[in-house]
């Protein structure tokens, strides 16, 4: 199944209190239609201490976003754009950017 948006992409969230935030996705859940986006969506979580491990308090975590409030940014062009997919000739599926019409390669 192809995906608009991948672990690895750098996006642009357009909705929400951080909106005009970039930043590159962690962590693609695509069964829930949810991204986790490195420095964005920052929330406090109480955790509690584990014996001979961890401390207890309070920590800041990334929660994830729905995947609607965010675009990729086409890395040739270097704007917030939709995706499609086409063909190549060698019958490969890849994504494009519609502003520019350039490939958008997988991230690695």
């Amino acid at each position: 199944m192809a995906e608009k948006i991948v672990t690895g992409d750098e996006v642009l969230v357009i909705r929400g209190r951080d909106k005009g935030a970039r930043g590159r996705v962690r962590q693609n859940m695509p069964r829930v239609d949810r991204v986790i986006v490195e420095g964005v969506n920052r929330v406090k979580k109480h955790q509690r201490a584990i014996p001979g491990g961890r401390p207890g308090g309070i920590i800041e975590v990334e929660a994830p976003l729905h995947v609607s409030k965010v675009m990729l940014i086409c890395p040739s062009c270097d704007k917030a754009t939709r995706v499609g997919f086409r063909f190549t000739e060698s019958g490969e599926k890849v994504r494009y950017c519609k502003k520019c019409d350039a490939v958008i390669p997988r991230p690695r």
